[in-house]
């Protein structure tokens, strides 16, 4: 590996091998989603425990501090919105030449596969793994499932994700789903979890992050389990002590608990 490569991932990936990766880039099809209609604020708090950002560069210009930032992985994908026809008909928006000039640490594009647009989704994947690699930069490719999240599957998301490996992304993003293990073992390039749409119950983060990482995943990507919980420091907290100290989901509860009623800071 190149060591711009390899730079690039250690800031990603931490010397534990493990990552907690905060995603705010659901506006460039969702708008002004709840409790991140300013992202700025929304994230501040939360800075000191994520390990690196998921962000697109309107965003990344317009509400973060470049000399108070993570490590960024840069939202590359998009062109289409929660109103239009499809979810999946995405295509690149920003070039290498951007992501360089906004120094981050990695670009990140949606792949749909199984749907109309699995074809082109797929080359743009491809042509994006070509300029980072020619550039050292690393791609994360995200198994997106649009609408349709029945898809959520062992099977299906093993497709989606070796698929991704074999085309050269560095990381994968997809759904945890029962029999994970086979997800992760059939994925040749680190795995994170997507959060989805927020649960019920903080202990259903925890309990299928942890199960996650026992399964093979090095961590997360998950925003809205996050910042839309009524206490977002306190969910973050506890995330990061499933995936950084090996925390059991009781315990990430205790610890979502404690900082909740203002006994831990």
């Amino acid at each position: 590996m190149d060591w711009g490569m390899e730079n690039r991932m250690s800031r990603l990936i931490q010397s534990d091998g493990r990552c907690l990766f905060l995603p705010i880039d659901h506006g460039y099809f969702q708008g002004p989603t709840r409790k991140l209609e300013k992202p700025g604020e929304t994230i501040e708090p939360l800075l000191p425990y994520c390990d690196a950002l998921f962000v697109t560069r309107g965003v990344l210009r317009s509400a973060l501090d470049p000399n108070n930032a993570k490590p960024i992985i840069l939202r590359v994908s998009g062109g289409t919105s929660m109103v239009g026809a499809d979810l999946a008909n995405e295509g690149i928006t920003t070039s290498m030449e951007e992501a360089i000039r906004l120094n981050v640490s990695a670009v990140g594009i949606s792949i749909f596969v199984g749907t109309d647009y699995e074809h082109d989704s797929l080359l743009n994947l491809a042509k994006l793994v070509d300029e980072g690699e020619k550039y050292g930069i690393p791609v994360m490719a995200v198994t997106a499932v649009g609408k349709e999240l029945e898809k959520r599957d062992a099977r299906y998301l093993g497709l989606c994700s070796r698929i991704a490996a074999e085309l050269g992304a560095r990381v994968v993003k997809t759904y945890w789903c029962e029999e994970f293990d086979k997800v992760t073992e059939g994925c040749p390039v680190p795995v994170v979890m997507a959060g989805g749409p927020k649960v019920d119950t903080e202990l259903e983060v925890f309990e299928f992050v942890y199960d996650g990482i026992q399964k093979g995943a090095i961590g997360v990507n998950l925003g809205r389990n996050v910042w839309q919980n009524e206490f977002p420091v306190a969910a973050i907290k506890a995330l990061r002590a499933v995936i950084h100290e090996n925390a059991t989901p009781q315990q990430a509860q205790d610890i979502y608990d404690s900082v909740k009623s203002g006994k831990q800071e």
